[in-house]
């Protein structure tokens, strides 16, 4: 007789009425996880085997994985849950997180591992663990709903729905049992079990009106509105009356580096001269530099700080804050001139490299708040922190004390009885202090940190989600893509090319883009955001390499964009296409967050391609889809601030620059490139190429570069704007004034 997994594990609490596993689940439950594998859960056999497993344990996201051996009964989101909820006449919980969430471990931990809570909830109601990394469509969708209830959203995000998918109440952490910070997950679903038992006309009701709002909600309003007539001051202003002046960002807490679009500061810096603009985006960078939100040993940016200094941060780094940092750090440098803002660049990337990169050229999605303790508990942010006997047992006494002074380590601690590294104080104030040396302080700090980055990879390691999502590697193709090219660094443009091609070789099949890739395997159809961030990254590599390939691998990938996203009645684009499942509702994205919309991002890439091609189509594509979030920009602006850039970009008079060097002597356009990253000029594209195959090549794509050439030996600087040319020079001095006059702020 065939096995099943009831024979393998002891059956969940709570299941004996629900239909057995599929006849083949045993066999998959044995070739899907390799002898290595080890299950994450407190329930255990004398044997070290889990004691319970649930249908999780046959899928690959990370935070799946991590409830596969939850008591509770599991399902993948599908067809399958809902059908059954149907059958049987029960509710469905959603529960919605990912893999490096603080409070879905410790929810999972209170209530999801709880063998009471776990029988409740597997006799009672269906429920469906979703990845948001995995399936963004989803958890927009119930985390509409959750806005639509008048509750503040957040991960994990659990919403119950009807078997048709509507959801009717939803929260996001429940405390396992009642508590003064509210309703204890047990009783609320007691509460709810009863009220869907006794009044399902009620359940219906509240299900059809959230599933309205919903809709209304992800749809953007129309009107006659004009973007053409959005004020990027009134962003601006915004902006302006809400900054901290001591701390930088917005004042308050938590501080979310996103939450002050320092790229809009600096283009209105650029046009207007004002030069409170300069320094609110100065001040913020610096500070941010410089508190516990930035990873002192070793390289690059948690997710926030809990506080108004930037110093406690939330413990978690993600792929998509240190690329989109990245590029914010380097616009900074290039305004002001400050070698720190370039030093970060070169620590996020080289961070980066160092602990995210995946085989192939990918790179990995995020790592976890937590990590181990000697005890085996899981500790926000124990990884980060230290006390003053760990520097100076790792580094000696005197090298310790400089250390523990710059970075404000000290006994009393800033962190529960430890101290999150940071700088309150100068290298000069340090060297006063210590009666050291400056230079002296400067070498002690260099050294120790190396030293200090080995001593901590010696403790358990933060989880690192092993996920390798286009969307967010699409912003660190354009992070390296652009510091190679503003900081000259060639083996960063090497790192763009090669997480570019791990894109396009592991998850792109037939023209279409897949949304992630996980053991081994590309996975789902990509959404807008997907398309939207490598088509940018593509375009970035091409303007850094003049390789006409990356180019055209965009324009194909634009196409597939247009065809499968574009709103043709109101213009804009939806989240999805036609090659995903249809939820109660379709999103128009139109607010950037954390991460910029697909919308913002796909409007500046049109227009930087017609900007390239001068293809009439991508300036209307881009106009009309301006047009249909006009509404959103002119009443709230701040709510689509990447948008604004993109606006910016559109009411400028975008400049291109071209640089022909000689057949085969690229090092040729140094010394005008030189001129090129002194300045700032956002609205502007750029194509460097050679004489011969590369620039007959691009000049297929790029109409401006034909009749264009080098002279001789030297490379020639064209700088055109509204289809008409500058005089051609190869004098760098000449290149700069040209750059200073067409509007370039040094």
């Amino acid at each position: 007789m065939e096995k099943s997994l009831h024979d393998l594990y002891p059956e969940l609490p709570g299941t004996a009425d629900l239909p057995p596993p599929p006849r083949d689940h045993f066999e998959k439950l044995r070739s899907r996880r390799g002898p290595e594998y080890r299950p994450r859960t407190r329930h255990l056999r004398q044997d070290g085997l889990a004691k319970y497993t649930n249908r999780l344990f046959l899928e690959t996201s990370p935070y799946l994985l991590q409830h596969a051996h939850n008591p509770v009964n599991w399902f993948a989101w599908g067809s399958e849950p809902f059908d059954l909820a149907r059958q049987l006449g029960r509710p469905v919980l959603v529960s919605i997180g990912y893999a490096t969430c603080h409070w879905c471990h410790v929810m999972e931990e209170e209530s999801f591992e709880d063998e009471e809570i776990a029988g409740f909830l597997n006799r009672n109601f269906i429920a469906i663990k979703v990845d948001r990394e995995e399936r963004p469509d989803i958890d927009t969708v119930y985390m509409s709903a959750l806005h639509a209830m008048g509750i503040q959203g957040g991960w994990p995000l659990n919403v119950f729905v009807t078997a048709d998918r509507r959801p009717f109440y939803g929260g996001t952490y429940f405390p396992p049992h009642d508590h003064t910070r509210g309703i204890g997950f047990m009783s609320l679903l007691a509460r709810l079990r009863e009220v869907y038992r006794s009044d399902p006309e009620r359940v219906t009701r509240a299900g059809l009106q959230l599933t309205e709002a919903v809709r209304s909600m992800l749809a953007p309003a129309r009107s006659e509105a004009s973007a053409g007539k959005v004020s990027l001051d009134q962003a601006v202003r915004t902006y302006r009356d809400r900054f901290d002046r001591v701390n930088g960002g917005l004042t308050g807490a938590p501080k979310f580096p996103s939450s002050l679009p320092l790229r809009l500061l600096l283009r209105r810096y650029r046009e207007t001269g004002e030069s409170s603009l300069f320094s609110m985006a100065h001040l913020t960078l610096r500070r941010m530099a410089a508190g516990g939100i930035y990873d002192q040993v070793g390289g690059g940016f948690h997710r926030y700080a809990t506080d108004e200094r930037w110093l406690i941060p939330h413990f978690e780094k993600m792929l998509y804050d240190n690329a989109l940092l990245a590029v914010s750090y380097l616009e900074g440098y290039q305004v002001t001139g400050d070698g720190e803002l370039a030093a970060v660049v070169g620590e996020i990337l080289q961070y980066l490299q160092r602990d995210m990169a995946a085989p192939g050229g990918g790179f990995y999605s995020a790592t976890d708040a937590d990590s181990l303790s000697s005890s085996g508990h899981r500790e926000e942010g124990l990884f980060f922190t230290w006390t003053p006997e760990e520097l100076f047992e790792s580094l000696g006494r005197e090298r310790g004390e400089v250390v523990a002074a710059y970075y404000g380590v000290d006994r009393a601690g800033n962190f529960e009885g430890r101290s999150i590294a940071h700088r309150d104080s100068s290298v000069e104030e340090v060297a006063r202090h210590l009666k050291l040396g400056e230079e002296k302080v400067r070498e002690t700090l260099q050294e120790s940190r190396q030293i200090l980055y080995r001593l901590r990879s010696r403790r358990p390691l933060p989880l690192r989600d092993e996920k390798i999502l286009a969307s967010w590697n699409g912003l660190a193709i354009s992070a390296f893509a652009r510091a190679g090219l503003i900081l000259n660094l060639p083996g960063a443009v090497d790192q763009a090319r090669s997480t570019a091609n791990f894109l396009l070789e592991k998850m792109t099949a037939g023209g279409w883009l897949a949304h992630s890739h996980q053991e081994g395997e590309a996975k789902g159809a990509a959404f807008l955001d997907d398309y939207a961030f490598f088509i940018a990254g593509l375009i970035d590599l091409f303007e850094v390499t003049g390789e006409a390939w990356w180019l055209e691998r965009s324009l194909k990938l634009a196409a597939v964009a247009e065809g499968e996203f574009a709103d043709r009645a109101a213009g804009g684009y939806f989240m999805t296409g036609s090659r995903h499942e249809e939820l109660i509702a379709r999103e128009k994205p139109a607010y950037d967050g954390v991460v910029p919309s697909g919308n913002s991002v796909m409007i500046m890439n049109l227009l930087r391609l017609n900007a390239l091609t001068e293809e009439p189509g991508y300036l209307e594509q881009a106009q009309r889809a301006l047009h249909a979030f006009a509404p959103q920009l002119s009443s709230a602006p701040t709510a689509l601030c990447e948008m604004l850039l993109a606006l910016d970009f559109l009411q400028d008079t975008a400049k291109q620059v071209v640089i022909v060097a000689p057949r085969g002597e690229r090092e040729a356009a140094q010394g005008l490139l030189v001129k090129l990253r002194r300045v700032f000029l956002p609205n502007r594209t750029l194509v460097v190429v050679c004489e011969g195959a590369e620039l007959d090549r691009a000049s297929e794509l790029v109409p401006l570069l034909r009749g264009k050439k080098a002279q001789g030996d030297r490379a020639v600087a064209y700088l055109c704007e509204n289809r008409s040319c500058r005089l051609p020079t190869s004098d760098p001095e000449e290149f700069g004034r040209q750059l200073e006059e067409s509007g370039a702020r040094s």
